[in-house]
């Protein structure tokens, strides 16, 4: 079967790099399919999660908040300014940060008001959701 390489990039650390047969990505115009050999392309990325699938077929998900990902040379780079894999994301406190943002954006809508805190709210809600079903993508 071909293949191809996945880095997943982070400020932190590399959190991908491995050999993978299919990668989904979240762009911001919907999720789009690279198999091995595609052809060049450079995309912006939205919230959520990247679903791929390792040599062995095996489907893993990792949450990215945004980026971009780089197609060339039979690799896919992805740099994020956030990832998680979905073993090391905390449910619990994505349903609390969910929970918040909720609040916040219907305390907000009551009062009328629509200014950067709202907007931050939604932002942190579409965050914590996307990042509840990529961890959800992976059970």
């Amino acid at each position: 079967m071909a293949e191809m390489t996945l880095r997943v990039i982070t400020p932190d650390k590399i959190l991908i790099d491995e050999t993978v047969t299919s990668v989904r990505l979240p762009g911001i115009d919907g999720f789009m399919g690279v198999l091995p050999r595609h052809a060049h392309m450079i995309a912006a990325l939205d919230f959520g999660p990247l679903d791929y699938k390792d040599s062995k077929g095996v489907a893993h998900a990792v949450f990215v908040g945004g980026g971009f990902a780089e197609v060339s040379d039979n690799t896919v780079r992805v740099v994020a300014p956030v990832g998680e894999t979905a073993g090391t994301i905390d449910v619990a406190r994505a349903e609390e940060a969910e929970k918040r943002a909720r609040e916040r954006l219907d305390s907000g809508i009551s009062a009328g008001i629509a200014d950067v805190d709202t907007l931050r709210a939604q932002l942190a809600l579409r965050r914590a959701m996307m990042r509840i079903r990529t961890k959800r993508r992976s059970l």
